[in-house]
């Protein structure tokens, strides 16, 4: 992502042509990153920027089974004259010895509404035709006292639940529902087909959850940073954990497990204890 990024500040938008602006903005969209940065890279371009132009090509960019990714960008800021990132500049490689250059505690104060919360998580990790699986009040209890989530909602998309929050922004029930203080809430970060909730519903293999109960709230934090996860999200429970949504952007289910697992060993390896039930 480090590579992607310094790659894209060497390239002059004024100075592509409109072919390779939307090729970046493609790029930019398969590897992960807001809009945002698309839309602020391509405002230096005084002369051709229009405010708006980007949100709106943006939505129109669905992928396709050969997706353009990052390494364009790479390749045309190479074109030009960048250098890659080597090895020791951060680069690193799953074996690689990791080594941490300083300590940070998470900062868990609330500064947003419940509505610009749930839109910023909306519009970083779904695409706007994505059909979102969450659960408010369709929840139960097990004899044991916990909350599980029932099918809940699978049929409205990323693109309507976000107008629904800019046209409701005081009130997040309006969007999603109500739901029982007590249970909280659940949402399905990889998208779904409309039609249900079970695996074969699920439309893309984007995001795996990383989540640990059993270290505190700081120590989960630190540990993320130091093993430098491509962290799409982290979302605090409001308990006891922080839910690390990490990209593996699998092609199928097979992949995607392959994947997981791989990635929760990892963690493991390097001290964290994962919650693999998810």
């Amino acid at each position: 992502m480090n590579n992607i990024l310094s790659a894209l500040e060497h390239l002059k938008c004024a100075e592509l042509n409109h072919a390779d602006w939307i090729k970046v903005g493609m790029a930019l969209k398969t590897e992960g990153f807001d809009v945002s940065v698309w839309d602020e890279w391509s405002s230096r371009d005084t002369a051709r920027y229009h405010p708006g132009e980007c949100e709106r090509r943006w939505r129109s960019f669905h992928g396709t089974s050969n997706p353009v990714t990052g390494a364009s960008i790479v390749q045309m800021a190479m074109e030009r004259g960048w250098v890659p990132f080597s090895g020791a500049d951060g680069i690193m490689d799953w074996n690689d010895v990791l080594e941490y250059d300083g300590d940070s505690d998470p900062d868990l104060a609330n500064t947003r509404k419940p509505t610009e919360e749930l839109l910023l998580f909306l519009q970083t990790i779904y695409e706007p035709n994505d059909y979102v699986g969450y659960v408010t009040n369709d929840a139960w209890q097990t004899t044991d006292g916990k909350w599980v989530p029932s099918k809940g909602v699978y049929y409205r998309t990323a693109e309507e639940l976000i107008a629904s929050l800019h046209r409701y922004p005081d009130d997040l029930g309006a969007t999603v529902g109500d739901w029982k203080p007590e249970a909280g809430a659940w949402i399905r970060f990889n998208p779904v087909d409309g039609a249900g909730v079970k695996n074969e519903n699920v439309t893309r293999f984007r995001y795996a959850l990383v989540e640990s109960d059993t270290l505190p709230i700081e120590e989960q934090y630190r540990l993320y940073r130091r093993l430098e996860l491509p962290i799409a999200c982290l979302v605090h429970s409001g308990g006891k954990s922080l839910h690390a949504i990490v990209h593996v952007d699998a092609e199928s289910a097979d992949e995607y497990r392959r994947r997981v697992d791989y990635l929760y060993d990892f963690l493991e390896k390097n001290g964290v204890s994962i919650d693999r039930q998810n």
